[in-house]
């Protein structure tokens, strides 16, 4: 007897544990809080997502001088970087970053780049897959040595090159050491890139946009220690905040556009461009040409075999760029962004024209200034947009933007709005991540989503004639229900994604763009959202502080969101299945029937037999309403006044809507109700609805009047991927469809 007792208990044990596994597939714990998935608040990054009272980043100053061959497309230069440890650790060894060697014969990126033949391939194409072009690239490394002239150890790992210390370089102390360096630079035209050169055969002459052109320090953090991971290409950078002094050789009838403020105008500029130059500084309301088109076609034909040396510095920033050319127009507008006037700039050769005089520095105008509004005052003298070839890419005040006219000057409005597009994401990227500075080289939305994001509104407030693409949620739908086996959580590493586009910067700022309009409102998101800029400008912040300071600015648990949009590829699909319409029955509505009890929350008793729940053909149906038994109250002595009740229900329409969620991802609820007099209503509901059934919800509503349809997302906010089930009747659902494309058109 006590065996079958053991049995029957161990029986009922495995059905209750089998019963609990089945109720928790579906169950997915959507509106759990990260808690684990982000790291333990520490002394240096608080669990309010503001740097913790001992945060901590190192320093990095460059001394650089560099000469560039027009002759022979070639850089050579030489560094002294002086290095602070402001981190509590000894260093043994330092990491640096040798991106050129991308480039290089033995380079890993070819090595593991997939590839395949087709019939027809074109001879550029198969020449980059197969490496067919005549060009030697990646770094020549001379001298490394210490302040005292002493060479110094070092390693080279593909991209990566390891300085062993003599001694190490303890807490508080900074080291100083030389490196001299060269490097042939590429055509982009065969070798893409995001630096090099592009050549013009009309004139015979060069474009130069030189990035990545230095051995710089890694970063090293209290995150994970150094940030060393190989560059394969797509990967971006992450740097450190240092001071910068350089000094370019060029031919002498260059023009220099660069990181930081230019030190000797005089010597490098004839006087009528010195004056022009000073001019500028102060001129709010009007661009001034400061090189113009026609001293740039005279430079063209002269071809000086002269040399001059520009200086530049920069304070506080993590890279330096520069592009050089003498075929270069430049023009100049000040921009007063609180008690700063930096110079808004473009460099462009004549065959910009006349698109870029035009547009391209009221671009950079408009960028920093809206930037600025939603983050923090724009910090830097300058913020320049130079024209290169099919190209976007950004570095500290100075980033390479494509969008060439036709030779004979034309160009249709879709180069022109794709212009100012990349000009207003390029120069944003000043923001995200030159002075908000994340890992790129990790997390690829952190800048080109969130920059994306603030792109979109830029776009939005300065040019609303403008055709927006990555900001609208509905933009995103195509993506979103689009084949999965592609898709990547957004927090993934940037060598892992393959929709990089529609991924990293769309889905990442549509995100956002919902996070503002309907989730957070715009109020609140922006002070969070300037809150963070605020809290990690000149700093290195990583995904955790971005999510704790949106919620602890804004009081808004928002965890369920990054959740499903950036740890998951859900989408949004929410299907009205069925919906009720009751109305409260008068002549048997009986208070004195005492005998009588309805369950809790049940409206439905009284009602009739099973009915079609596609329309609202078969007219309400009946519930009752009657008094609550004595019971019911338990211990307390007052109750609820039934009649009036009664009242509030009489002549009302009820209706009870069941929802489920197909797509996975959890999203607030937009009705919109239609009335048969014709009026329309919007109703909002939180996304806490999904608490506690992630699949699929009952709510019941009360309506003064009728209703004759409604249609979910009816603005299309939430990207919701399948509007064919988002409406009710469902016989009406293709000409509803209809209705809405129309209306959002």
């Amino acid at each position: 007897m006590n065996k079958l007792k053991l049995v029957g208990s161990v029986g009922f044990f495995l059905i209750s544990i089998l019963t609990f596994a089945q109720e928790d597939k579906k169950w997915q714990g959507k509106f759990e809080q990260l808690g684990q998935a982000l790291p333990t608040p520490n002394e240096y990054r608080s669990g309010s997502g503001a740097p913790g009272p001992m945060y901590w980043q190192q320093q990095a100053d460059y001394v650089i001088q560099a000469e560039l061959n027009d002759e022979t497309q070639h850089l050579t230069g030489s560094e002294t970087i002086t290095y602070h440890n402001n981190s509590p650790d000894v260093l043994k060894y330092l990491w640096l970053q040798l991106d050129q060697n991308i480039l290089a014969d033995d380079s890993n990126t070819p090595k593991t780049t997939t590839a395949s033949i087709k019939d027809s391939v074109t001879t550029k194409d198969i020449a980059g897959d197969l490496g067919l072009y005549d060009y030697k690239g990646g770094y020549k490394l001379g001298a490394v040595k210490d302040a005292a002239g002493k060479p110094l150890k070092y390693i080279v790992n593909a991209t990566m090159m390891r300085i062993d210390l003599p001694q190490p370089l303890k807490s508080g102390e900074k080291y100083s050491f030389s490196i001299d360096w060269s490097y042939n630079i590429n055509d982009r035209m065969t070798h893409g890139q995001r630096s090099g050169y592009e050549y013009f055969p009309e004139d015979k002459n060069y474009v130069y946009t030189i990035a990545h052109w230095f051995p710089r320090m890694c970063v090293y953090d209290d995150y994970e220690g150094w940030q060393n991971k190989q560059f394969l290409g797509r990967g971006e950078f992450t740097l450190v905040f240092g001071n910068y002094k350089v000094k370019l050789t060029v031919p002498a009838d260059h023009i220099i556009a660069s990181t930081g403020m230019l030190q000797n105008p005089k010597e490098v500029l004839t006087p009528a461009q010195n004056t022009r130059f000073e001019s500028a500084k102060t001129s709010y309301d009007k661009l001034v040409i400061i090189a113009t088109q026609q001293e740039a076609e005279a430079r063209e034909k002269t071809k000086s075999k002269e040399k001059k040396t520009w200086e530049f510095h920069a304070e506080n920033v993590r890279d330096f760029a520069f592009a050089t050319s003498r075929k270069f127009i430049w023009d100049a507008q000040a921009v007063k962004i609180g008690d700063k006037s930096p110079l808004a700039m473009s460099f462009y050769p004549k065959e910009g024209n006349p698109l870029w005089e035009k547009e391209s520095t009221k671009a950079v105008k408009n960028t920093i200034t809206t930037y600025s509004k939603y983050t923090i005052d724009y910090p830097y003298p300058v913020a320049i947009s130079v024209h290169a070839a099919a190209i976007g890419m950004e570095y500290p005040m100075i980033c390479f933007n494509f969008g060439r006219p036709n030779k004979d000057g034309t160009y249709s409005d879709q180069l022109k709005w794709g212009m100012i597009g990349v000009i207003v994401h390029e120069v944003g990227h000043n923001f995200f991540p030159m002075i908000i500075n994340n890992d790129e080289r990790q997390w690829t939305w952190m800048d080109e989503g969130v920059n994306s994001f603030v792109q979109y509104r830029t776009q939005v407030e300065n040019y609303p004639d403008m055709p927006q693409r990555r900001g609208p949620a509905e933009s995103i739908v195509p993506f979103m229900k689009g084949d999965k086996s592609i898709q990547r959580p957004l927090m993934t590493n940037s060598e892992q994604v393959i929709a990089f586009g529609s991924e990293q910067y769309h889905k990442c700022a549509v995100g956002l763009n919902i996070l503002r309009e309907t989730i957070m409102g715009p109020e609140l998101f922006d002070q969070a959202f300037k809150e963070y800029s605020t809290r990690w400008a000149f700093k290195h912040p990583k995904p955790a502080d971005f999510f704790r300071t949106m919620e602890d600015a804004s009081a808004v648990d928002l965890d369920w969101f990054w959740r499903g949009w950036f740890y998951t590829t859900d989408n949004t699909d929410v299907s009205i299945d069925q919906v009720k319409w009751f109305q409260m029955r008068k002549e048997n509505t009986n208070l004195e029937n005492k005998g009588k009890t309805v369950k809790k929350g049940d409206l439905t008793a009284g009602a009739s037999g099973a009915k079609s729940y596609d329309n609202f053909s078969n007219g309400p149906e009946p519930f009752s309403v009657i008094k609550t038994d004595d019971r019911l109250y338990r211990e307390f002595t007052n109750r609820v006044d039934d009649q009036a009740i009664i009242n509030k229900l009489d002549n009302k329409n009820v209706y009870e809507v069941t929802l489920s969620n197909k797509g996975g991802l959890v999203m607030p609820v937009i009705i919109e109700w239609t009335y048969k007099d014709g009026s329309k209503e919007i109703e909002r509901i939180p996304v806490e609805i999904w608490r506690t059934n992630e699949q699929k919800v009952t709510k019941v509503f009360v309506k003064e009047k009728e209703v004759v349809n409604m249609v979910l997302d009816p603005l299309q906010e939430t990207a919701d991927t399948n509007k064919e089930d988002n409406v009710f009747p469902k016989v009406e659902k293709a000409s509803k469809v209809d209705e809405f494309k129309k209306r959002t058109n």
